[in-house]
């Protein structure tokens, strides 16, 4: 989406009641990978907090060794928590409503839909149903070196348990959506297109914004003499959102 739309999307859902969703999980994608924690929170920028849950779960499922330091969840804890079959339809009613709220949305909507079809429910959300606080973050906070969970609670000084546990980190979670859409509800357009045509951009969405493959994109780009820089992560180029909106407004840059 291009500044314009973004704007118009998370002004949008500043207004809605959100539902923010965190998973501990054995792995990192489904089905080997299962779900050994769960925490949900209701709340919106006018009432806050109304409602929390968090269960561990058995998912009979071996945990690794890394995951058990990485998150504390040991297997003795997960072998006495109740069953995931028996317990995600009592999840089920609390994922209904609201705005799907994850940091790194496609990994918890993933292991979400995954779960839920072990119990025979589909689960689904419409695109405009679901919310990133990681996208967001990225967008409004283009200085930062890393916008991970654990890192932005240390920038914002947000008072949570220890990370990699899903209630703490659902509270993160919040916290970050709350701080973030009330800034945006409280500054003004110019100022907030400016920041985020800070932001720098994989090549993935230069070519979702040009509307073109990414070997189109790159080379729209080296033709517009658009500079880019080397992610720090994964080593790969990105580019600046001001520039890339540029292009695609002006095709003859």
């Amino acid at each position: 989406m291009l500044s314009t739309d973004l704007l118009t999307f998370y002004r949008h859902i500043a207004q809605q009641d959100l539902t923010i969703v965190d998973l501990e999980t054995t792995g990192y994608k489904p089905p080997q990978a299962r779900v050994t924690e769960i925490a949900v929170i209701h709340a919106n920028l006018k009432t806050g907090i109304t409602f929390q849950q968090t269960s561990l779960m058995n998912s009979q499922t071996q945990i690794p060794e890394f995951i058990v330091q990485l998150t504390g969840i040991s297997q003795a804890m997960v072998d006495n928590a109740p069953l995931a079959i028996e317990l995600w339809p009592q999840y089920w009613p609390w994922l209904q409503p609201g705005i799907l709220t994850c940091h790194n949305l496609e990994f918890d909507y993933t292991f979400l839909k995954a779960e839920l079809r072990h119990c025979q429910i589909d689960f689904s959300k419409l695109k405009q149903e679901r919310f990133c606080t990681l996208q967001l973050a990225r967008l409004m906070l283009p200085d930062l070196p890393s916008r991970s969970l654990p890192d932005l609670v240390k920038h914002f000084g947000f008072t949570v348990e220890r990370s990699h546990r899903a209630a703490a980190d659902a509270l993160a979670c919040w916290l970050l959506a709350q701080r973030l859409l009330t800034e945006i509800l409280d500054t003004e357009d110019e100022v907030l297109l400016e920041r985020f045509g800070q932001q720098w951009l994989p090549i993935a969405e230069v070519a979702r914004i040009l509307q073109c493959k990414p070997q189109a994109a790159t080379l729209r780009l080296q033709q517009a003499g658009i500079e880019s820089r080397e992610s720090s992560h994964r080593r790969t180029l990105l580019y600046p959102r001001s520039a890339v909106e540029a292009l695609m407004e002006h095709p003859s840059i």
